[in-house]
């Protein structure tokens, strides 16, 4: 019982294996502010994937659907310009940002001329048109991409730079006034979006130690998920082993005592033969102590394993059983196994022998049936077994016997379940379904899949 009570308490969220090594309330709640963390990252990330697209896109539509007709200008000559440069923006957004952001695999010096890139494009779209100052807003979210954090610094002035010094804004008429204007936004812009990339380089490291903390704390999860897989398949071994142990003492206790004692009783009467009342009582004697062993060891070696699976596995074992059945009985039997052959638990193997071993005892009993099927099917993640006899069948299933109770026990105690279906004149079939658990504890497609 008390072995019951420990597996029952490590199966519990937050066991004690768990709770010792990093302890569940501050877990939780760490895991919850790290949640909350990525995504704030993730819609970060997501912002700079998708940024430089829709402000391209609003750019060259107010450019085409409006600007270029009301400048007078024809297509063929500046529109025709400004649609491959927009063209030549997009496929260097997609190859040099797009692409590697989406698959993790920005390079500083990659990103570098990117940007660079991604500038003289601007630029060049701006001296058609200012309507492109919208897509130079997207440098300022790809500086943050930029390493180390000067460089990003450098990004932002830079993007600043080419956003506020178009030629319409400055260089057109360049006087005091409008270059302190210029240099007092640049100044702003860089020092506002610059502290941001210093702020976030800052807080990468601790970034970082978040996320292997995140890490470590899913493999003490999946170690502690193990471990307790390991001490229930240790505890079922070691309840079976107590009662194999429990078995051979009640064996030597009692078969054992009372087979010496019957053999005692039979060398005295051997001895007094000449005695003829003496040699009755020690025949008497001998007669009371078998009948008690034979009541014992009925008893005692229910619980025991088959011998056949003690030489062989499952199919094996039930190829052997059909066919000593079927020469005994002079009935026609058949074995089929279906799927693909997995190692399970002895206790899974040995439920499943002793219902057909019931199956076939039955079919000898009360069937009177001239074929019978006996099929093993292994389906990955259990593991069936049908009993199909030809026989007289019977019109109800009652259930109350002690064949078919004990049937059902077994199963159950191995987590499966048992159905048994017949009807007058047309056969009785028994099924028996259980999980493919495999010796460790585990069921045996999930280890195979691994």
């Amino acid at each position: 019982m008390s072995m019951m009570r420990d597996a029952e308490v490590d199966e519990r969220p937050g066991s004690r294996v768990y709770e010792s090594a990093i302890g569940e309330g501050p877990e939780v709640a760490n895991r919850s502010w790290l949640a909350w963390k990525e995504e704030q990252l993730r819609v970060w990330d997501l912002l700079q994937l998708i940024t430089p697209w829709p402000l391209l896109a609003i750019s060259a539509a107010i450019y085409f659907l409006w600007v270029l007709p009301a400048s007078g200008e024809r297509f063929w000559a500046e529109g025709a310009a400004v649609l491959g440069l927009v063209a030549v923006s997009a496929l260097w957004v997609l190859i040099g940002h797009t692409l590697p952001m989406k698959s993790r695999t920005l390079r500083p010096v990659p990103m570098a001329v990117y940007f660079v890139g991604l500038l003289a494009l601007c630029v060049t779209l701006m001296t058609y048109s200012d309507i492109f100052l919208v897509f130079t807003i997207a440098g300022f979210f790809h500086a943050y991409l930029l390493k180390p954090w000067p460089v990003g610094v450098l990004g932002v002035l830079a993007t600043s730079v080419a956003l506020n010094g178009s030629p319409m804004r400055v260089w057109a008429q360049p006087t005091s006034e409008t270059l302190a204007e210029f240099i007092l936004i640049v100044a702003v812009q860089t020092a506002a979006i610059g502290a941001g990339i210093l702020l976030t380089a800052r807080s990468e490291p601790e970034e970082r130690k978040r996320e292997k903390l995140v890490e470590r704390l899913e493999a003490a999860l999946h170690e502690n998920a193990g471990l307790h897989a390991q001490l229930v398949a240790q505890a079922r071994e070691s309840g079976a082993q107590d009662e194999r142990q429990r078995l051979a003492r009640e064996i030597h206790d009692t078969l054992g005592q009372g087979l010496a004692g019957i053999i005692t009783q039979l060398q005295a009467a051997e001895r007094s033969a000449s005695v003829q009342g003496e040699t009755q009582e020690h025949v008497a004697r001998a007669l009371r102590l078998a009948r008690s062993s034979l009541t014992e060891a009925r008893r005692s070696v229910q619980a025991l394993a088959p011998q056949e699976l003690g030489r062989a596995h499952l199919p094996d074992a039930l190829r052997t059983l059909t066919e000593r059945w079927s020469q005994d009985q002079g009935t026609s039997a058949r074995v089929e196994v279906t799927g693909t052959r997995e190692p399970l638990s002895p206790a899974i193997e040995v439920s499943l022998f002793r219902v057909a071993q019931e199956a076939l005892t039955n079919v000898a009993k009360h069937a009177r049936a001239s074929r019978v099927g006996v099929t093993l099917s292994y389906t990955g993640t259990e593991v069936l077994l049908d009993v199909r006899d030809d026989g007289r069948g019977f019109a109800k299933v009652i259930g109350t016997g002690f064949g078919l109770t004990s049937m059902r026990q077994r199963i159950r105690g191995v987590g499966g379940h048992v159905e048994v279906q017949s009807a007058a004149g047309e056969g009785t079939s028994v099924s028996a379904r259980v999980p493919a658990i495999a010796p460790g504890g585990t069921r045996a497609k999930d280890e195979t899949d691994r």
